[in-house]
């Protein structure tokens, strides 16, 4: 198109649809079109009764304003059509509105009764969006409409809507500050919402109105955690900082002892310290048997709230956002045991490929981490090495860190280093290397020498400023042994001919001046050539000129006097009055006259002072005050908004207040049984036996803290994390503190194996006895205990908790005990109940019911018998005696040895007879729980061994998992004789996620590479619901957590039993009870998360049916609605 025609089209007549608009683009004619008819085609489109026109239109508009030109003229004419029916014209008319509402205050005052009928609007989209707008309309007047609209929006069903509300609550405090008090409110509701959605807005919204107000946090502190992993990362990063803090308060210093033991003269002197001073050494060795005493007396155990943000926050220091890794690694500098701090290295050596201002944020930071821990970045050092491609600020940044981390192993390699970067260009890097060389060489001794040598080197280099800063470095090093140095002084001393640098020169004649004994001879002929050429130097030259004349008038006035006088008399005249008033106050120091007072007697104690000899300090040496990672931390200075990180408190605050009452519902003893019977709880012995254990393991670990010390009572508290760690093989940093850790867990598991082969040899005896009937209660009871320690010992292999693990850790000590009791209570009653009807055969059940519980012995793989069905009580409902068919009433924790597979489940191949050189393996997920951890995908594998040889040692190797997966090892099968089939069970902790686990299935001659992928249908557990609590729950899961399809049932498929077939063999889900005939409901939870996951296939007319998926987790969601239209469709 010519520039005519773009001329003529800007003036007049509207442009096609489709044609782009060059009314804006400076290379065509229209820069000289009239302002005011600009946009006219436009607004002819926004006001014509074609949606079309009117969409195609504000596609231009937002497209104008992406490109950063002026729209505001459009306003009056965008605003007319906030009221359109088309939806998306309306989003966009939103977006334009977002962007102008500021600046058009009052046209968009006249809509807005349009935006609160938006607030009602069905769709998710443009609710959040007419909120959005409004918070954006910057006028008090409609203050109370925006708190309304707030309130309305954060009891929104979508959790768009809400995490909208969240963002709109600074909008409100920043225009109004008197509605703290119900924007508190609002956030006290928003804080408690169980999206990840919602979350990292509403700590924003917290830390932006009420960050002192950390009472909010106590009872979402443990949710917070959890929910960490699934928030979106810039809500990770808020929430860390935000968690940093709140743990600063409410936990102890982990490394308390230490640090006391380092305050009471922990180990070494100083380097330059006296080795006199017996009195303070007599001192010293008091405060250390005070602080020793003091670790006796009081062994650190974390918090398991402390340790839960530690090993929740961890996961995330491999995130692909920077600021995450950043975020993760200032918490663990700030609140992780020192021995567990080392994991944060690696993953910020990792940062440093990224975009050099990465790099910069991310060395500013390591170069302050590397003056407290130095041993932590130690094996890193050549990751500090400089690029000549990088900037000099990276440079000088990665100079710093390296000479933090010189120490006498290394400093050999680093200033090889260092003679490299000294032929550099950059001349600015080059000095920042100097200056390292002079560091290097005051914090290491034996260096010292060799560093002057190569200093002095130096001096002969052509470059003026490489020279310039190597006098200035030297100058500080001969402080520290001037008389051994003499010959470098009169090397100087001949570089004032050639070196026009000022600051060079000045300390030239500084150091002769100070140390002019040493060179009696030279000194006087180098302040003679000075006094020639005084009134050409610079400032700063001119004063060290003076002060030169002074020292030597008074050590050597014979020679020195005239050229004094004549000095200071030259100074006297100056133009600079610095230099005026230095010459006068000198003159009458040193030439005393009738005037002069007092002072001139001390001349020579003034001027020849002993000087200390400098200090060359990091300038990170402070800076660790500030919060690692915060904007002032990298500037030095405190930044506006900047919180202070509070110091540990002395005594820990009650833990209580973290604990979340759980409200019991009228059908709590129905609840209670069906926990007991329904199969996906029975691993976990239900929350009130959790509280039970929570009571006993304390005088467990009260026990091993007087043998252990703080470090292992620390790591015992951790779920021994460590040891489960070195299992899976998870690619971790080899470094010392671990290994530690894993030696320190494998202790305790040793006496643990002690302690329950003790409990197995009592099990026995009593086993042989024939018990009353009377005591038959008391037994069982015993029987129970043993079975709580047994699972608490297994529970300390698992490493993640489970939500009614949290749960029960949230009850106060007082509801445990009353609970745990009546849960006795309701035990006693079942085992009556059933045992009344018949008199004689109760031995026999008792002895039945005794047989089982040794089936929990984890060593005793004895082929048992499928579970059976025991009598269901006579109190339950009989629909209720249906839904629970077939599921054991004892809340026993199935051995690996029990797990049968069923005809349903579907066996997949790992390894072929061919490929296994006649070894097969199948594998099923069994569907039963994973008794060593609630958490992980039980995988039943069978062996065969088609071969003519026997196949020995088979175990799992090098196991390749993504991030946040775990693996339980199958035990290793010693001997797999030809033509034999064994089994194994093996957990698989998947996170949540379809992403394949990948391991070597070994044997004594070969490895197989093998890798086994879960359907999205086995990451579930069934769970058992009412037909109201499933309606409830799908209510707070709609919108974006909705999916539905519709579909044509397979012939074979139109009743309602093969429907619960299909479904339930797709997904391992329950069924839910339903009052229509043709509606079949389903629910479960996500086996990590414990998302939960609802389904519904409503049938209508002639095979027609709707599938609806109710998921927390959106992806799982949409996976399964995939999985489930092929089952019912095929």
């Amino acid at each position: 198109m010519s520039a005519s025609s773009a001329f003529n089209d800007e003036k007049g007549g509207s442009s096609s649809v489709g044609e782009p608009e060059y009314g804006h683009d400076p290379a065509s004619g229209g820069i000289f079109s009239s302002d005011y008819k600009r946009h006219d085609d436009l607004k002819e489109m926004l006001d014509s009764n074609k949606d079309s026109l009117k969409l195609e239109a504000m596609k231009r508009i937002v497209a104008m304003i992406a490109r950063g030109k002026n729209a505001s003229d459009l306003f009056p004419a965008v605003v007319k059509n906030v009221a359109c029916k088309n939806i998306e014209v309306k989003k966009l008319v939103y977006v334009y509105l977002v962007r102008y509402a500021e600046e058009q205050q009052d046209l968009a005052l006249l809509s807005i009764s349009t935006f609160q009928r938006g607030l009602k609007d069905p769709n998710q989209l443009i609710r959040a969006s007419a909120l959005r707008v409004l918070s954006s309309i910057r006028v008090t007047i409609i203050v109370p409409i925006m708190m309304l609209a707030i309130k309305e929006a954060a009891s929104d069903m979508s959790p768009y809507v809400r995490k909208t509300a969240a963002h709109a609550i600074p909008k409100l405090y920043s225009l109004d500050p008197e509605q703290k008090d119900q924007l508190i409110e609002v956030i006290e509701k928003l804080l408690a919402d169980k999206t990840t959605l919602v979350a990292g807005s509403v700590v924003m919204a917290f830390e932006e109105v009420c960050p002192e107000r950390i009472d909010l946090i106590h009872k979402n502190y443990r949710k917070l955690c959890n929910l960490l992993i699934d928030v979106e990362e810039w809500g990770q990063v808020v929430i860390i900082n935000m968690l940093t803090r709140y743990a600063r308060t409410q936990f102890l210093n982990p490394n308390i002892n230490e640090s006391l033991l380092e305050e009471g003269g922990g180990g070494e002197k100083t380097f330059y310290g006296s080795d006199e001073d017996e009195d303070e050494d007599e001192e010293e060795k008091e405060k250390k048997a005070e602080v020793a005493a003091m670790a006796k007396r009081k062994p650190y155990v974390m918090d398991p709230d402390h340790r839960l943000l530690l090993r929740n926050t961890k996961p995330l220091l491999q995130s692909r956002n920077a600021a995450v890794v950043m975020a993760v690694a200032q918490l663990y500098f700030h609140l992780a045991p020192k021995a567990e701090v080392g994991v944060i290295a690696k993953a910020l050596v990792r940062l440093l490929r990224s975009h050099s201002e990465v790099q910069y944020v991310v060395l500013q930071n390591v170069a302050t981490m590397t003056i407290k821990r130095r041993g932590m970045f130690e094996p890193y050092l050549k990751s500090f090495y400089i690029r000549s491609t990088d900037p000099t600020q990276i440079k000088v940044l990665k100079l710093e860190v390296l000479t933090n981390l010189a120490n006498e192993t290394n400093i050999s390699t680093i200033l090889r280093e260092f003679q490299t970067y000294i032929k550099s260009m950059d001349k600015d890097f080059v000095a920042a290397t100097i200056q390292a060389i002079g560091r290097c060489a005051t914090n290491i001794g034996e260096v010292r020498d060799t560093c002057l040598n190569g200093l002095v080197q130096l001096l002969s280099n052509r470059d003026e400023l490489v020279v310039a800063e190597s006098v200035v470095v030297i100058k500080k090093l001969l402080q520290m042994q001037p008389e051994k140095h003499s010959d470098i002084i009169k090397h100087m001393a001949k570089l004032t001919d050639n070196i026009q640098v000022p600051m060079a020169r000045a300390s030239i004649l500084w150091l002769i001046g100070e140390y002019c004994e040493h060179v009696p001879k030279i000194a006087p002929d180098v302040l003679r050539k000075m006094a020639k050429s005084f009134t050409n130097e610079e400032d700063i030259v001119k004063l060290q000129i003076i002060n030169l004349a002074a020292k030597l008038y008074l050590t050597n006035s014979k020679q020195t006097k005239l050229l004094t006088q004549y000095v200071l008399n030259l100074a006297k005249y100056d133009q600079n009055y610095d230099i005026r008033d230095r010459a006068r106050f000198i003159r009458q120091l040193i030439v005393p006259t009738e005037k002069s007072g007092a002072l001139s007697k001390y001349a020579k104690k003034l001027f020849l002072a002993l000087k200390p000899a400098p200090v060359l300090e990091s300038p990170f040496k402070d800076r660790d005050h500030f919060q690692l990672g915060s904007l002032s931390h990298l500037l030095n200075a405190k930044a506006g908004g900047y919180q202070e990180l509070p110091d540990w408190p002395e005594a820990a605050p009650d833990p209580s207040v973290r604990n979340v009452e759980v409200k019991e519902s009228v059908f709590t003893l129905l609840e209670r049984v069906t926990t007991l019977t329904s199969v996906p709880e029975w691993t976990k012995c239900s929350s009130r036996e959790k509280r039970k254990e929570k009571k006993v393991e304390k005088p467990f670990y009260s026990d091993s803290e007087g043998e252990s010390g703080p470090t292992e009572s620390a790591d015992s508290e951790s779920d021994s994390a460590s040891g489960s760690e070195s299992g899976s093989g998870s690619e971790e940093s080899g470094s010392g503190s671990e290994s530690e850790e894993s030696e320190e867990g494998s202790e305790s598991e040793e006496e643990e194996e002690e302690e329950e082969e003790k409990d197995k040899k009592k099990k026995k005896k009593e086993l042989k006895k024939p018990v009353p009937e009377t005591e038959s209660e008391q037994s069982s009871e015993e029987e129970d205990r043993k079975i709580k320690r047994k699972s608490k010992q297994r529970k300390s292999d698992s490493e993640s908790e489970s939500d009614e693990d949290e749960e029960s850790e949230s009850e106060s000590s007082q509801s445990e005990s009353e609970d745990s009791e009546s849960e006795i209570e309701v035990k006693k009653k079942k085992k009556t109940a059933e045992m009344k009807p018949p008199s004689k055969p109760v031995k026999k059940e008792t002895k039945k019911e005794k047989k089982e519980m040794s089936l929990l012995d984890l060593d005793d793989f004895e082929p048992a018998p499928s579970p059976q069905v025991t009598p269901v009580n006579t109190f339950l409902s009989n629909s209720l005696v249906t839904d629970l068919e077939g599921l054991s009433l004892s809340d026993s924790v199935l051995s690996p040895a029990t797990i049968a597979p069923s005809s349903v489940l579907k066996n997949y191949e790992l390894l072929h007879r061919i490929t296994g050189e006649g070894l097969s393996v199948e594998y099923c997920f069994s569907r039963q729980p994973f008794s060593p951890d609630a958490n992980m995908v039980a995988v039943q594998m069978q062996f065969t061994n088609s071969a003519t040889s026997d196949t020995k040692n088979l175990h799992m190797e090098d196991v390749k998992l993504q991030s946040g997966m775990r693996v339980k090892e199958f035990p290793e099968i010693e001997l797999l004789s030809a033509g034999e089939t064994a089994m194994a069970v093996m957990g698989i902790d998947f996170c949540d996620s379809t992403q394949a686990a990948n391991f070597q299935l070994c044997t004594h001659t070969r490895k197989f590479f093998v890798s086994i992928q879960p359907p999205v249908g086995e990451l579930m557990r069934p769970i058992f619901l009412t037909e109201n609590e499933f309606k409830k729950e799908q209510g707070q899961l709609m919108g974006m957590n909705e999916i539905t399809e519709k579909l044509t049932l397979d012939a074979k498929c139109r009743n309602e039993h093969a429907i619960v077939q299909r479904v339930t063999t797709a997904a391992n889900l329950s069924r839910v009870p339903c009052g229509s005939d043709k509606e079949c409901r389903f629910a479960g939870r996500t086996v990590t998360s414990s998302s939960l996951v609802l389904v519904t296939v409503a049938t209508k007319e002639e095979g027609a049916a709707q599938l609806t998926v109710n998921c927390e987790k959106m992806v799982i969601g949409t996976m399964l609605v995939k999985d489930i239209l092929l089952a019912l469709t095929q």
